[in-house]
């Protein structure tokens, strides 16, 4: 395949969805429809995985690859833009403060210069979105704090070495990027990241100790024992009044980012009640039966969902004190952007919540009617931590899926800026074993079938080999990344993400 067959394929996928079911078209009266590459993407991933030699869009350079990479954050957040959304106007000026800040919020982007890549690789449950600032302290089904992934929402399954990769190359960024470490200091956090993998598998497949294994403060290497004696200051009623709630203590106060609007309550209760029956939730007496105390919009959270509707829920604990009240999470969840990318595998299409409707792009949240984005990511998390959260469940509302989780008051994450050198090497290798845990627990509490961490050890051998094939991976994707995201600059500074593509007549 030429550079010009493959502008060719996606000016055509582009043209051809127009209509299609689930064409998104964001527009009024005789308005053209917005343009939309997905079935495009589809289709090179497939070719690529079946062994064609086709071109990828991370050999582009110049105006093409300047070009392709506005199209695809356009494409990405199509309804957010196409509904002039005040936080998808936040959201594309916090992609412009670094390159970190870029990568974190262009999943898509990262994901589609890699379709159909390695599909010879083993099949696992991957996290999808693995970088520095998506791991930390997290509650576990006893409300203790461990430390893991605290974000699955691009969770997908694929080879396990696209996570390994998007995991390197977040490391070089954010060494970079928040560390202000040099070349040689990022190679070699990316090199640590993939070794605290390796070693972690290895250990998995010699004594099984996977389905129970995870991070306390009794097991904890320093640097996290550190973080989760740091989260556990304070308690949670100071945690509650301090952030959210006004001088009664039973609801919440007002703020840029807390929007009360207790009006809602009998709405949200009956949501609360059909979440509990339907993910069949063993309520834990903390709870106090999911009474729902009050209502708020949540604004102004994260980077990748900037602009996608989240709600807190006051939910009253046994203390009528409400000194024990816990906060839950109602967070829209959306199209994993693996989803169409990922190589073809044993696992079932039907098992892929997003194999649903695959002409839909990635800022549609519901995706149709038969979407369960929701569902997946709580999937995702209950596989992580077969001791996890008693929480994560999913829920329809709206004609949208929405993930439920709690918001512990003890999540905390370690501080990138103020890592030393050989600190991020430590953080690298933790965060290398606790995604390893991830992934060798996709034969446990998972949908791949067999033993899978005997084939992850023989795909990385020879390891050396290996481990200098994804840190060069990682290093060339780290000079996209900071290329793509100057031009983005240029681009955003020119207001170039005021408004969607479209194909006109």
């Amino acid at each position: 395949m030429t550079r010009t067959a493959l502008l060719d394929l996606l000016s055509q996928g582009a043209d051809a969805e127009q209509g299609g079911p689930g064409a998104p078209d964001h527009g009024g009266d005789g308005e053209a429809p917005a343009a939309s590459r997905v079935e495009a993407f589809t289709l090179l991933a497939q070719r690529r995985a079946a062994g064609e030699m086709v071109l990828l869009p991370r050999l582009l350079t110049g105006s093409e690859r300047r070009i392709h990479v506005r199209q695809t954050i356009r494409e990405d957040h199509q309804t957010r833009i196409a509904t002039h959304d005040e936080e998808a106007r936040e959201k594309f000026d916090k992609l412009a403060a670094s390159p970190f800040s870029f990568f974190r919020g262009t999943a898509l982007l990262f994901y589609r210069d890699m379709a159909g890549e390695d599909p010879w690789m083993p099949t696992v449950l991957s996290a999808g979105d693995v970088h520095p600032d998506n791991f930390g302290v997290v509650p576990n089904r006893d409300d203790v704090p461990v430390f893991g992934i605290d974000d699955y929402d691009e969770a997908a399954y694929a080879p396990f070495t696209w996570d390994l990769k998007r995991g390197a190359t977040g490391f070089m960024v954010a060494a970079e990027s928040e560390g202000a470490k040099g070349e040689a200091r990022q190679r070699s956090t990316a090199e640590a990241f993939v070794r605290g993998y390796a070693d972690a598998m290895r250990a998995y497949a010699a004594d099984a100790t996977e389905a129970f294994d995870e991070m306390r403060r009794d097991n904890a290497p320093p640097l996290i024992a550190a973080l989760l004696d740091h989260a556990v200051r304070g308690s949670r009623a100071a945690y509650l009044t301090s952030k959210y709630l006004d001088d009664t203590g039973r609801r919440f106060a007002p703020s840029k980012k807390i929007v009360p609007v207790s009006s809602r309550l009998a709405e949200f209760q009956e949501l609360v009640d059909r979440y509990v029956a339907e993910n069949e939730i063993e309520v834990p007496p903390r709870a106090d039966g999911m009474r729902v105390k009050d209502v708020a919009v949540r604004k102004g959270q994260g980077t990748a969902s900037l602009g996608l509707a989240r709600y807190y829920l006051l939910i009253g604990g046994a203390d009528e004190k409400g000194t024990d009240d816990l906060l839950l999470e109602v967070k829209q969840a959306r199209r994993s952007a693996l989803a169409g990318l990922v190589p073809p595998s044993d696992i079932s299409p039907d098992d892929h919540e997003d194999h649903a409707d695959p002409s839909v792009g990635g800022d549609d949240p519901d995706g149709g009617a038969s979407a369960r984005h929701g569902a997946r990511i709580a999937h995702a998390q209950r596989v992580a931590m077969v001791n996890g959260g008693v929480f994560y469940g999913s829920v329809q509302h709206d004609g949208d899926s929405y993930l439920v989780r709690e918001r512990s008051w003890y999540r905390d994450s370690v501080d990138l800026t103020g890592l030393s050198g050989q600190g991020w090497h430590d953080y690298a290798r933790v965060c290398g074993r606790v995604l390893a845990n991830l992934h060798a627990r996709s034969d446990e509490a998972g949908r791949v079938d067999h033993d899978v961490e005997p084939e992850i050890l023989a795909a990385m051998a020879p390891l050396d080999l290996f481990v200098e094939d994804v840190v060069e991976f990682a290093a060339e994707a780290a000079d996209r990344v900071r290329t793509d995201h100057a031009t983005y600059r240029r681009d955003h500074a020119h207001g170039a993400f005021s408004k969607v593509d479209r194909v006109y007549r």
